[in-house]
This record gives C-alpha cells, structure tokens and sequence, in this order.
C-alpha cells in the first residue's frame, strides 16, 4: 500500500515518514543511472547497506563520497593497506574491513571491465524483459533471476559484496526494474518501464 502525504503525494510506507528517505525517493530512486562512476557508487553503498537501513547510508553518503574520492574508481583503485587503516578509523561511514576492501577491489574490477564495454553495459545486459507491477510492499520481489546472474557476472570479474539480493536492491534503485508500486506517483518515471 501506499501512503498519501501532506503534499499529496503516495509513497510507498518506507519512503513516507523520514524526510531524507522521502527526498531520495522523490528524485533519485528508480532513476536510470547510466555512469560509471555512478553506478561504481551505487554498487558499493549497496553492499555497504548489507544488514543495515538505507537511511543509515543515506545521512552518511557525503562522508562515504569524501572518503572515497567522490567513488572515482581510477583513484579507489590505488588504495593500500595504509588507506584501509585510515578508513577504519573513519567514523563517518560504516568501518567494516570487508566492505571498504570491496570498495577498493570493486574499483580495481570497475577499471578492469573497461575493456570489454565498461561497467554500466554489462550491468544493464541483465535487465528483465519484464518489471514486477507490485500493488503493496508484500510483491515486492527480493531477488530475481536475473539479480541473481548478474551476481554471479559480477563476482566471476572480480567485484565483491555484489549477492543477489543486494543486486536486486541496486536493479530497483538505478531504473533497471521499477518496483515502484502501481499507486505511486513515481511509478513508470524511470522512462525505461511504462507506468
């Protein structure tokens, strides 16, 4: 179901109370993202998200962009040991080893894919012929068929944090499938789905 606000406007539940949540659904998520450097970005605040509320990664993207170069992966890419150290002690983002070497092995697979037509054209390679049409949150799929392949694609060139569910939310949130639900004033927005 969707939730009508204020301004009139229906939103799905999670998008209807915090205002940051509701600015990113308004004008960022489900928008088509078809630059490396964007879609580097978004694939790795997905996997830094993993366990964790997308308002937690929301409020502290700006220290995530700092930290990383605004996720250049020409500069992520030559981060060492030393770098890693640095960024653990970082308390404006999420200081889990793991997923800051990700961000700097994703930098070094982002690079490497260049030669075979870059990030964003293997990513949107696995977009569905078809996009869930969910009325309430409850048909929102979690995982897809092709979340699930694109994982696979993804760790056999070297990413990391990239399973499938985590592919699906990045699917959803850069245009790939519009899961926006049918009530929603964003829904077909995308401009890659009819509404």
């Amino acid at each position: 179901m969707t939730v009508v606000g204020a301004d009139g406007l229906a939103r799905p539940t999670w998008a209807s109370v915090d205002p940051l949540l509701m600015d990113y659904y308004d004008t960022e998520w489900g928008v088509p993202i078809r630059d490396e450097r964007g879609l580097y970005e978004r694939i790795c605040l997905e996997g830094f998200q993993a366990g964790l509320s997308w308002a937690t990664i929301l409020r502290k993207r700006p220290s995530f962009r700092a930290a990383f170069a605004d996720f250049d992966p020409d500069v992520v890419a030559g981060y060492t040991d030393a770098d890693v150290e640095r960024l653990l002690g970082d308390a404006g983002i999420i200081r889990h080893r793991g997923k800051i070497q990700a961000t700097i092995t994703n930098a070094r697979a982002t690079i490497a894919l260049r030669d075979e037509g870059g990030l964003v054209d293997f990513v949107w390679g696995f977009q569905p012929a078809d996009t869930p049409r969910p009325v309430d949150h409850s048909e929102v799929p979690t995982v897809s068929e092709e979340s699930k392949a694109l994982s696979k694609a993804l760790r056999k060139k070297g990413f990391a944090f990239v399973g499938p569910t985590t592919m699906y939310a990045l699917m959803e949130a850069v245009g790939i499938v519009d899961t926006h639900l049918m009530g929603s004033h964003r829904r077909g927005s995308s401009g890659v789905w009819p509404a």
